[in-house]
Parts: C-alpha cells; structure tokens; sequence
C-alpha cells in the first residue's frame, strides 16, 4: 500500500508539471512581466475580429504597448518558454486583414496603435525621408509630411493602414508602376524577431533581415519602426476618369502609359459589370466640365472599363499642365463622351477612399463580410484571364469595386519576401467585395466565395502563372507552391528569426514548434 501511495502520488506529481508545460498558454506568466503599457486579458474580443469579418480567433490577451522593449520584452519571454508552451503572437495594425492573419488563437495580440516611442521625424535635406512608428497610419505620416512640403512617394489606396501592415505586404496602389511598391521606397527599419531581439536593419546591416521582413507577411519580425522615403509633395490633383468597353483597347493603353516617360503619376483601372446609367452617378463626385453628351450615356448593362488617372500640379504651373494632359489623353482611345475631369487638394485625392468609409459606417454597410481576392496576372495571360473572368465567371452586378491595373516588375527588389509573376509587366486584380448580410442571393457570402473558387481554378486550370496577392492558403503545400523555388529561402529565413514560429500564426503558412523542412 506504501508503495502505491508513493507511486500515485509521484504519477500526480508528473501529471501536474506536464499539464503545466502542455498548457503553458495561461496567462500566470503574462501577468509578472514587468511592461510599461500593460496586457487585457478580460476586453480580448476586439482583436478576434478584422476587416474581413469572417475569421473570430480568440486571443489570450491583448498587449497595449507603450515601448518597444515591451514587445520585445513579450515576445523573449514566449520564446524562452520553449517548444512546450502554445503562445503565439500577432502583431495588430488597423485590423484591416482579411482572413485572421493579425489574430492569434489562445496566444498574445499586440495592439500596435498604443506603441508610443520618439516622435515622428521629418528630415528634409538631400534623399529626404520620415522616420516612424510600425503603429503609426500612413494618414497621420502624410499630414506630418505635407507640413514639410514632402509626402511619400508609394501608396495603398487607402490611407488609414499602419506602416508596419503594409510594409509586411507590399503596400501597391496607382503610383507602383513609376515608384514601385512601399517596400520598394524603405531606406531601414527596426525590427523585434520571434527571438525578442530588437534589431536595426537596412541594405548594410542585417540585410537579409531587412529583405526578408519587407513582404515577409509578419513572419520574421514586428516592424516597430521605419524611415521611408519622400519627395517634394504637389500642391492639387488633375483626376480623370475615362470608359473603354473593349478591353483589349483598354489594357494597351494602360500599359503604354506606365512605360511611357512623360505619362500620369497615378495609374489605376476598374471594371464597370451591368451598371445602367452609370455616369450620372459619377457626377456627384465629380465637378467637372463634361461634355454635354456625357449625360446621355447609358452602360446599357455592358461591361465596361474605367481608366482612372492623376497628373500632380502646384498651382502654379496650371496652363501648362493643362496642355500636358492633353497631349497624353489625345494618344488614349477611350469613349470620347466619356471623360470625366476634376481639379482636387493632393491629400484629398489620396484620403478618397475613407470618404466612402465614413458613407458606408454611417449606413452600417462597413462591419460586413469582405471576401476580397487580389492577384497578380502576367501580362501575356491578362486578355485570357479577362475574357474567361469578366466573360463567363462574373455575369452579375459587382457589389464593389473590381481594380485591374499594370505595374513595372523592374520597380520590385526580388531579394525581399513578396511573390510576383516572372514577367516584366504584370496586372493587380482586386476584387474588393462586400458581401450582404444573411443574403443567399448572388450578392450573398457563399455566392462570392464560390465565384472566387472559380477564379482561382480557372487561372490554375489554365496556367496562368497567376500569384496571389495578401495570399490565404489553408495547407503547407499550398503554401509551398505559392513561393515555389522561393520557398527554401523563405523557410530557411524562418528558422532563423523566428524558429519557434511565434509570429503571424494567423498567416497559416508555419505551425509552432514543428520542422521548417
């Protein structure tokens, strides 16, 4: 009986320590670091939800940062916990994500907006730039910029994302064909790994570091800091939208303007599905000197293509860019009753979106559903994936924006973490979709989801060499075969800043404590 007892209470005893090691997740040991912010372990709702608004990962707790030795200080402790713990951690912008990549199941969210460090630095010299917070929105860094007369020089189409959400993606609007992507307009960053080390890096130190975080989708390290570069910042906007309904016609055009020398600064299209009527919509947006005939324009349920442009200007120089831009619209071959001009502040051309943010809150439209998709096509495939998508695929109205546009690859540095096509030129496609609530109709969730199946199968079907922009797989091999060749570099790059795969659980790309191999 002795014996037994000892036996028993020895067996307890290995039960209690590997039920502590197997649920090292709780949060007993969060509660004694020593931070200058502080974690919520009860107000943990929030971060398990994003602007997709389909994936609700419950975290542990939420980190409130106000230095960022606190992040540091966070993640170290995590990783010196060892395979055995379940701790992850997501680093948290604006929670613009769509599938649940800022989320972290049981593990720690960073709340990135509450990181407070130096103040936001402007220099204005020769190579002018700005230094600022991860946490911070390219919004704030644009007003702070403009005091100085500089704005960056790459953009998203909306404003109200963090640097660090961007910059671990690629950050791709209108301006990417001349300026590249926002990674491609970064001079150094300071980045905390999935050691807790807290590391400068640039193309002269630590540089595979620096490459690999800038499009390496939060997986290396949490951005806490970069210095961007600017450039003399216009004064006014000269916006124009132009229709085409032949998209061979308009897809020439765009790219002859990205590889033309003197040519627009912004360079963006869309596709127009089954919209009747369309331009007198447009006219509440727009102030322009329409020609009389606009009005009586009818889509006539057609698909159509939207040619969108900007040419900056400081009031000064008016006239002359009045004659600029119409010489570069004289060589295009739109609809010629269709072009639509609008002179409008520079901050107010770039901060457009938000003010369909602030309609669409304002009508409870903004907290739904967006089953987003954004690819990256090979110029070779674009008329092949146009004639199958907007042809055969997509017959109904699109209840949002469809975005198609070429970009340069020559403005892309291929030593960072983004995948894109092979070729020298290659279009975005975003399908920027918002789903009704409770619908089961064609503008219903389901409905989308499997239209986007579609899509996705019919570039694999047919090889498009097709790559997926703010990519969501579910499977290790899916994940493989989007970085194809690449993939050895990513995973080794892995290993080495983060090897215990804490960061960006939400990504799904590597699980915890299991081999890279």
């Amino acid at each position: 009986m002795l014996f037994i007892r000892i036996f028993m209470i020895l067996f307890l005893c290995c039960m209690t320590i590997r039920i502590n090691l197997c649920f090292s997740s709780n949060p007993s040991s969060l509660r004694t670091l020593s931070v200058d912010g502080h974690f919520s372990f009860d107000e943990v709702h929030h971060a398990a939800k994003d602007f997709g608004n389909r994936f609700q990962l419950l975290p542990l707790a939420v980190l409130y940062p106000k230095s960022v030795s606190d992040i540091a200080t966070t993640i170290r402790h995590i990783w010196q916990m060892g395979p055995n713990s379940e701790l992850t951690v997501a680093a948290r912008g604006h929670s613009h994500s769509l599938q649940g990549q800022a989320q972290a199941h049981q593990g720690v969210v960073i709340n990135m907006e509450s990181l407070q460090g130096p103040k936001m630095h402007v220099y204005t010299g020769n190579n002018p730039y700005v230094d600022a917070s991860g946490g911070e929105l390219w919004i704030d860094i644009l007003r702070e910029c403009l005091e100085y007369g500089l704005a960056p020089k790459s953009w998203t189409d909306y404003l109200h994302l963090t640097v660090g959400g961007t910059l671990s993606n690629a950050g791709v609007s209108g301006q990417a064909f001349r300026h590249g992507p926002q990674i491609s307009n970064v001079h150094q960053m300071e980045v905390v790994t999935g050691k807790g080390e807290v590391l400068n890096c640039s193309e002269k130190q630590n540089s595979d570091l620096f490459h690999s975080v800038l499009g390496g989708l939060g997986q290396f390290g949490i951005i806490t800091r970069a210095r961007i570069s600017l450039e003399p910042a216009p004064d006014m906007v000269k916006w124009i939208r132009v229709l085409y309904s032949d998209f061979t016609t308009f897809a020439a055009d765009q790219e002859r303007l990205i590889g033309a020398e003197s040519t627009f600064d912004y360079i963006e299209g869309f596709v127009i599905i089954n919209r009747t009527g369309l331009l007198n919509n447009w006219r509440s947006s727009f102030n322009p000197q329409d020609p009389v005939q606009a009005s009586q324009f009818h889509s006539d349920g057609r698909t159509l293509y939207c040619l969108e442009l900007a040419k900056y200007f400081n009031r000064d120089r008016a006239d002359a860019l009045n004659e600029e831009v119409g010489n570069l619209l004289s060589r295009l071959r739109y609809i010629t009753s269709t072009l639509f001009q609008t002179e409008v502040p520079y901050i107010e051309f770039l901060d457009r979106v938000h003010v369909s943010e602030v309609k669409l809150r304002s009508n409870g439209l903004w907290e739904v559903p967006h089953p987003w998709l954004n690819l990256l096509i090979p110029k070779s495939k674009i008329n092949d994936f146009a004639d199958e998508v907007f042809g055969n695929i997509l017959t109904d109205t699109s209840n949002g924006p469809i975005l198609i546009y070429p970009v340069n690859k020559s403005k892309w540095d291929n030593r960072t973490s983004a995948v894109i096509p092979e070729e020298n030129i290659f279009y975005l496609v975003a399908f920027l979709t918002s789903a009704v609530p409770s619908s089961t109709g064609t503008d219903g969730l389901e409905h989308i989801l499997t239209q986007n199946e579609r899509i996705l199968e019919f570039c694999e079907i047919a090889r498009l060499g097709m790559k997926q922009y703010l990519p969501h797989y579910t499977t290790h091999e899916e994940w493989k075969a989007h970085f194809g060749p690449r993939w050895e570099v990513f995973s080794k790059r892995k290993s080495t800043y983060d090897p215990l795969a804490i960061l960006a659980p939400g990504q799904r790309i590597f699980q915890k404590a299991i081999s890279f191999s």
